[in-house]
């Protein structure tokens, strides 16, 4: 009877669908292995810019997209699963899944609007010299892989840090993140510390 049991019930969980997974977010413009470690060949490898002078106010962010909605707002119905917004635009609902450290939330306020490479770690490799309309665009770029949800201490743990300091807690994400990080440096042609090549191709390597 036991046998007859255990049958039944491993064809009712074969008859199951499996559970269908939220799709990690994916921002625009991710390169492939082979062309992000192309990129990363040909970035510039220097010692990293002194932080004076450097402002968070200097890269004015979320700043308006369209009718109501701003640059987090619009990253937030990008990234989310069954996202409602209300008049203003804010999300009401929605779950949003956090491929740095795996999570799921059901609240905004639960998700930050991460910047792959910080405005600071830009602001140290070039961006200094930038007009603030250059650093604007920066901060609010919808069309590289420059801005995602996640948890939102994960990404204050993160802070400024590159990835020769701090990397996605799930090694999972390492190769993505590596590719995101690369592409946004080599858009806007900020220089890299020989630390940061050195994490990034062991990041790219596990692609």
């Amino acid at each position: 009877m036991r046998s007859l049991l255990l049958l039944a019930s491993t064809a009712l969980a074969a008859a199951l669908p499996a559970p269908i997974p939220i799709p990690a977010p994916t921002p625009p413009n991710i390169p492939s292995t082979t062309t992000a470690k192309s990129e990363l060949a040909g970035l510039t490898v220097a010692a990293q810019g002194s932080q004076d002078g450097y402002s968070r106010d200097l890269f004015p962010h979320w700043i308006t997209q369209s009718g109501s909605c701003n640059t987090r707002e619009v990253v937030l119905k990008r990234d989310g699963t069954n996202v409602v917004q209300d008049s203003s635009c804010a999300a009401t609902s929605g779950s949003w899944y956090s491929p740095y450290d795996g999570a799921t939330w059901t609240a905004a306020s639960d998700v930050d609007i991460d910047h792959v490479v910080p405005l600071s770690n830009a602001w140290k490799s070039g961006a200094a010299s930038w007009t603030t309309a250059k650093r604007q665009s920066y901060a609010n770029d919808l069309t590289n892989p420059q801005l995602i949800a996640v948890t939102d201490n994960v990404n204050q743990a993160k802070g400024d840090s590159g990835p020769e300091d701090w990397k996605p807690p799930l090694t999972s994400y390492y190769c993505t993140y590596a590719k995101m990080w690369v592409k946004v440096k080599s858009v806007y042609s900020l220089t890299i510390t020989s630390a940061e090549k050195s994490a990034l191709t062991s990041m790219l390597n596990t692609c």
